[in-house]
Parts: C-alpha cells; structure tokens; sequence
C-alpha cells in the first residue's frame, strides 16, 4: 500500500467512523474491491485518459448511484477525477485496518495442505481469540505441498508449523547448513 492509498484511505474511514456508517462503507468497499478485481475492465475504462473526467465521473455517478453509500461515490469520482483509481485497492486496505483496529478486529490466514472441517476451523478461531483478544477474521488457504500442519499468518507475522516446513529444517540439518 502506497502512503497516497493509506492517506486516502484514513480519510475516508476517519469520516465514515465520525457519522457512525463505517462498517456499512466497509463493506461496501469490500464489495467494490471484488468486482473491480473480477471486472478488470470497468476500472481500466474509469482510468482512461482519452475519456473526459467528467464522463467518467458520471459513469461511476450513473453506475453506482443506489447501491452504494454517496461517500464512497464521491471517494471513487475524488480518485478518478485525480487519475489515482489505481490505489483504490490500497485505500480499501487502509481503510479496513483502522476499521479492524478500532472495532479489535484481527485478520489471520491460514494454509494448510487440506481443507480445515468445522471443528478444527472453530478450535482455531477460538485459540487466536484466546491470545489476541480480539475477533477473528480467517481466511483459509489449500495447499497440499504443505504436507501437513498449518501456516498461520497475522499481525505481519508467519507461523509455520508444516511438515514441509519441518522438512526443510531437518534437511538443512543433515546436510550441515545450519
């Protein structure tokens, strides 16, 4: 994330939290993120210098008008109209962490070599809350050259506990790379 993206994004948060609708604006920008990362094409259209600022202002007026808060349309018509669309993914990131951070919020991902069932998904939830203090978002990744175990990551930290991983360390042993 850019230090614009992050400026940007804080504003934006620092306006929803102020009106009490930053979850709301939250989401919808959650939203927004995943269908410009599934519509390539709409956001490169925004982002076209050969179309004026004003007809690309009032296709995101036209587009989103009813279905997202006027916040985040003015936020979207700002960064078109300062060729800056390309950091909406950063300001949403930015956005989402000063949410996360005062609502005691925290964002994990996890891997590991099968999918987690029910019980260990909620045993895990549960052991990060236990530690953190704070909900649990988890995002759960599959990788089945892990082998076995889990990769956790969160609060900029990795926590590797796969086989693969354990692998590799005997591996480095063995052959005196310590």
């Amino acid at each position: 994330m850019t230090d614009l993206a992050r400026e940007y994004g804080e504003g934006l948060y620092e306006l929803c939290e102020e009106e009490k609708m930053a979850e709301e604006v939250l989401l919808q920008l959650q939203m927004l993120k995943a269908c410009f990362r599934e519509q390539p094409d709409f956001l490169r259209l925004l982002s076209n210098m050969a179309l004026p600022k004003e007809e690309r202002c009032g296709i995101i007026e036209k587009t989103l008008r009813g279905q997202v808060h006027a916040y985040v349309i003015n936020f979207l018509k700002i960064l078109c109209e300062r060729n800056l669309l390309h950091e909406f993914s950063g300001c949403e990131e930015a956005y989402r962490a000063l949410y996360n951070r005062d609502h005691a919020i925290m964002e994990a991902v996890v891997t590991t070599a099968s999918a987690l069932n029910d019980e260990q998904r909620e045993k895990l939830m549960a052991k990060l809350k236990q530690m953190t203090g704070k909900a649990v978002i988890l995002k759960e990744n599959v990788d089945a050259s892990l082998l076995g175990g889990v990769l956790l990551e969160m609060d900029g930290k990795r926590y590797d506990n796969t086989l693969r991983h354990r692998l590799e360390g005997l591996q480095s042993i063995l052959s005196g790379n310590v």
